[in-house]
């Protein structure tokens, strides 16, 4: 019994002597959190030196490689850069380049030049009509119709409309 008290007594030392109380929070820490990290770090210096006109080359040299670009808006270069000191809130920035003929023509985002005037850029709004498909039959349907089965008629939803004209 007098081990068993001893080995217990020298572990919860043990423990507690490998933890602190944090005053913040008064709370036990967990392990030691490292900054988190991420993306293009760009600064106001960087974003202070880009000039409209400037090719898209240029801005690679000054910023490094946007994070992303979207394939259907090659146009568009977005960099973003979070920030997550040591377990504490994430902070993220961003900024947005807009190319007209593989020039500069415009910035949006959190960070804004002192020197050159932003270029306001509306965003257009695209509307595509997607014509409308012919519903294919699904595999037990298909299985149902090669033994007689099947609905051969269409439904009045999968029907192409007819124009009628009266005279």
């Amino acid at each position: 019994m007098r081990k068993l008290l001893i080995s217990i007594t020298y572990f919860a030392t043990m423990f507690l002597a490998g933890c602190s109380i944090d005053p913040v929070t008064n709370l036990f820490p967990s392990v030691y959190k490292i900054d988190v990290k991420q993306g293009n770090a760009v600064t106001k210096e960087m974003i202070d030196q880009l000039k409209p006109g400037m090719n898209k080359r240029q801005i690679r040299y000054l910023l490094g490689t946007p994070i992303l670009i979207d394939v259907f808006h090659q146009e568009r270069w977005d960099y973003i850069y979070t920030d997550q000191p040591g377990g504490q809130p994430r902070l993220q920035k961003r900024v947005s380049l807009f190319f007209k003929e593989e020039q500069l023509a415009g910035l949006q985002g959190d960070f804004k030049p002192e020197a050159v005037a932003q270029v306001g850029l509306r965003k257009k709004s695209t509307t595509v009509l997607v014509p409308k498909r012919a519903s294919e039959k699904s595999l037990f349907q298909k299985f149902l119709g090669l033994i007689g089965f099947g609905d051969d008629e269409e439904t009045e939803a999968d029907a192409e409309p007819t124009e009628t004209k009266e005279e």
